[in-house]
C-alpha cells in the first residue's frame, strides 16, 4: 500500500512538471506556490498558538484559582518539558532541536533540504513546551515549520535549490505575519533572518504568501492582535537623547540575554545525562517561575501590561504584592524580571524544551523601554509616555538578539497600526544593533550555525562558498608514492599519471609530504639519482586543507599560498587534492543554480 502510494505520488508529480513545463514559465509556477504555501505556513503558525494558548488557560486557570495551588508554577513547566522529551524519544524518535538555527542550516549545507517531520514536530513540542509554562515563545517554531513547509513543497516537486529556497521564504514570512497579523514584517523577516537573496522575480512569491497568510490569520482569528496598543503620543524630537539613553540600554541588554544564553546552553551540554539536564533544568525554571510569575510562558499578558504602564502584573500570585505601592521596589522587580528572564528562557532550553526566543526578545524589550521612561520619570529628568518607551525598546531588543534592525522597526510600526515612532526606533534599532555587534558577531539565531562552522551572512560569495559540498572538490587521480621507495620507483608512475604532483603516503595512510614533478626535473635523467630516497626529495606544503575547514578558509589558503591544487586531510590521513581550477567551476556552477538569471 505504501510503495503503491509513493508511486501514485510520483506519477502526479511528474504529470505535473510536465504540465508546468509546457503551459507556463518557472516564474508563474512559483507564484501559483505561494498560495498552498502562504496558507498552510500561516495555518501551521494558528494551530500552535491556538493550541499552546488551549494548554496555557486551561492549566493557568487550575494554578491561580486558590492559593494553595501556587506551587503548580513549580511543576508544571517541567511537565510540559518532560512530556516534550517523551515525544522526541518515544514517539517521534528524533531531536527537535532549535528550529530557526536548523532551517538556516539546511539553506546553506543541504540545498534547502529540510526533514519532512519538522512540518509538524514543533507544533506538537513548542506547544506542551510553552503551553505548560516554559519561559520561550512561539514564533521561532511556527517560522521554522512554514519554511518546513515551502522546502517539503519543493522538495516534493523537485525543484532546484533556488526554488526550494524561496519556498522556504514563502513560509518564514507566511508564518511571522499570520502570528502578528503583520506582512511587511514577515516579508523583512525572511531576508534578514534567513538571508533569501531577494530578486523581483523571488520577491512577488513571498509578497503574495505573506498576503495569503495574512487573510488566512483573519479568517480563522478576525483581527486579533496579539498586542492591544495603539500609539497616541507621537515622537517629540525633544527627547531624542533619552531615545539615544534606551538604544544603548537595550543594546547591552540584548547582549546580556546572549551571554546568558550561550553560557547556560555551554554549562548544560558538558552534562551528559538528559535526565541530569532535564531535572537542574526544571528545578531552575520552576523556582524562577514560582517567586516571579511573570515568567510563565510567553510572557504575552506581562508584555501588554508594560506597554500601558500597569506594574500591577509584577505582583499578581506574587510574594511581592505588599511592595507595589513603592515605586523603587518596583523598580528593582522590573530589573530583576529583566535579568531573570535570560535565565528562565535558557534553563527551558536546557531542560529540553522546544520553543523560540522572538518573544522572549520582545519581553525584555518591553520592561527594558518600561523601566527606563519610569527612572527617567521618578528621578525628575523628564516626563517620558511609557508606551512609546516600551514599544521602542521591543523594537531594539529584536534589533539587537535578531541582528535584524528592519524587523524590529517594522513590527513595532505595524503592530501599533502607524508610523508615529518611525524615528525613535530608527534610532534605538541602530544604536542596539551596533551594541550587539560589539559583542556578539552572530545573532542568537546564527551562532548555532556558525558552531558547525558554517557562517551565515548577507554576502553572496560566503553564502555560496557555504552551499558548495567539501567532498565533491575532493580530487584522487592522484598516484601516491611511500617515503622509503627510490627515485626509480617513481619513474613508472610519473610515464603513467596525468598529474604532476606525486602524493607521499606511508604505509598507514597518513600524509607525509609530495614530490613536484619541477623539483625532480634536473635528476630524473641522471641514473646516478635513481637511488635516491622518496623522503629525501619530498617536502611537506606550507598549507594544508583539513575536513574541518570550511570552503570559504579553503580559498583564503589558495589566495595565501598561490599554490593551484592543496593536500586535504583526515587528521593525518591522506584524502587527496583540492584544485583551483575545480573551486571556481563548482562556485560558477552552485551561482548558477541558485541564480535568477
Amino acid at each position: 500500500m505504501k510503495t503503491r502510494t509513493k508511486a501514485y505520488i510520483s506519477l502526479l508529480v511528474k504529470k505535473i512538471n510536465r504540465w508546468r513545463h509546457t503551459h507556463i514559465s518557472e516564474k508563474q509556477f512559483m507564484f501559483i506556490l505561494s498560495i498552498p504555501t502562504g496558507f498552510l505556513a500561516g495555518l501551521s503558525a494558528i494551530v500552535i498558538k491556538k493550541l499552546a494558548h488551549f494548554i496555557r488557560d486551561y492549566f493557568y486557570n487550575i494554578a491561580t484559582h486558590d492559593n494553595h495551588y501556587g506551587l503548580l508554577f513549580f511543576v508544571l513547566p517541567a511537565i510540559g518539558i518532560l512530556l516534550t522529551i517523551l515525544f522526541c524519544r518515544y514517539v517521534l524518535r528524533r531531536d527537535v532541536g532549535h528550529g530557526i538555527p536548523g532551517i538556516l542550516y539546511a539553506i546553506q549545507k543541504n540545498k534547502g533540504a529540510v526533514k519532512p517531520y519538522n512540518t509538524f514536530a514543533s507544533i506538537i513540542t513548542s506547544s506542551l513546551t510553552v503551553g505548560f509554562g516554559g519561559s520561550v515563545g512561539l514564533e521561532g517554531p511556527s517560522v521554522s515549520t512554514g519554511a518546513a513547509i515551502g522546502s517539503s513543497i519543493g522538495q516534493l516537486l523537485r525543484l532546484n535549490q533556488k526554488n526550494i529556497v524561496v519556498l522556504i521564504g514563502m513560509g518564514c514570512a507566511a508564518a511571522l505575519a499570520s502570528i502578528f497579523q503583520a506582512p511587511i514584517t514577515g516579508i523583512i523577516f525572511a531576508i534578514e533572518v534567513f538571508m533569501i537573496d531577494i530578486s523581483m522575480a523571488s520577491l512577488i512569491p513571498i509578497i503574495t504568501s505573506s498576503f495569503v497568510a495574512i487573510l488566512t490569520s483573519y479568517f480563522f482569528l478576525g483581527k486579533a492582535f496579539e498586542y492591544t496598543i495603539t500609539t497616541t503620543t507621537a515622537f517629540m524630537p525633544s527627547n531624542s537623547l533619552f531615545y539615544v539613553g534606551l538604544g544603548l540600554f537595550v543594546g547591552l541588554t540584548s547582549a546580556y540575554f546572549m551571554y546568558v544564553y550561550f553560557k547556560v546552553d555551554k554549562r548544560f551540554k558538558k552534562i551528559k545525562s538528559p535526565w541530569m539536564r532535564f531535572a537542574l533544568g526544571v528545578s531552575g525554571l520552576g523556582i524562577l517561575i514560582f517567586i516571579f510569575p511573570a515568567l510563565y510562558g510567553e510572557g504575552y499578558e506581562a508584555i501588554n501590561a508594560a506597554l500601558n504602564g500597569d506594574c500591577s502584573i509584577l505582583f499578581e500570585n506574587s510574594m511581592f504584592s505588599s511592595f507595589q505601592n513603592n515605586i523603587w521596589i518596583i523598580l528593582i522587580l522590573i530589573l530583576v524580571i529583566i535579568l531573570l528572564k535570560a535565565f528562565a528562557t535558557s534553563f527551558t532550553f536546557a531542560a529540553g524544551g522546544v520553543g523560540g526566543t522572538f518573544a522572549p526578545a520582545l519581553f525584555i524589550g518591553a520592561f527594558s523601554g518600561m523601566f527606563f521612561a519610569l527612572l527617567v520619570n521618578t528621578l525628575g529628568l523628564g516626563s517620558l509616555n511609557i508606551t512609546n518607551f516600551a514599544l521602542v525598546g521591543m523594537g531594539g531588543v529584536i534589533a539587537g538578539m535578531l541582528h535584524a534592525p528592519l524587523t524590529g522597526i517594522f513590527l513595532i510600526a505595524e503592530i501599533t497600526n502607524g508610523y508615529s515612532l518611525m524615528v525613535p526606533l530608527m534610532i534605538v534599532s541602530a544604536m542596539s544593533y551596533a551594541i550587539n555587534r560589539a559583542f556578539f558577531k552572530d545573532s542568537i539565531y546564527t551562532k548555532a550555525v556558525s558552531d558547525k562552522g558554517v557562517r551565515v551572512t548577507h554576502n553572496k560569495d560566503v553564502s555560496i562558498l557555504n552551499m558548495i559540498n567539501l567532498d565533491k572538490l575532493i580530487e584522487n587521480n592522484f598516484l601516491t608514492v611511500r617515503p622509503e621507495q627510490t627515485l626509480r620507483d617513481l619513474l613508472p608512475i610519473i610515464s603513467v599519471s596525468t598529474r604532476n604532483i606525486y602524493p607521499v603516503v606511508d604505509g598507514e595512510g597518513n600524509f607525509k609530504g609530495h614530490v613536484l614533478f619541477d623539483s625532480i626535473r634536473k635528476i630524473i635523467f641522471d641514473p646516478e639519482q635513481y637511488d635516491t630516497l622518496i623522503e629525501d626529495i619530498m617536502f611537506l606544503p606550507d598549507y594544508l586543507v583539513t575536513t574541518e575547514d570550511s570552503v570559504e578558509e579553503i580559498v583564503r589558503k589558495f589566495e595565501r599560498s598561490g599554490n593551484y591544487n592543496i593536500a586535504i586531510v583526515d587528521g593525518k590521513k591522506y584524502l587527496g587534492y583540492i584544485s583551483r581550477a575545480l573551486m571556481f567551476t563548482t562556485y560558477q556552477a552552485t551561482l548558477k543554480e541558485i541564480s535568477d538569471d
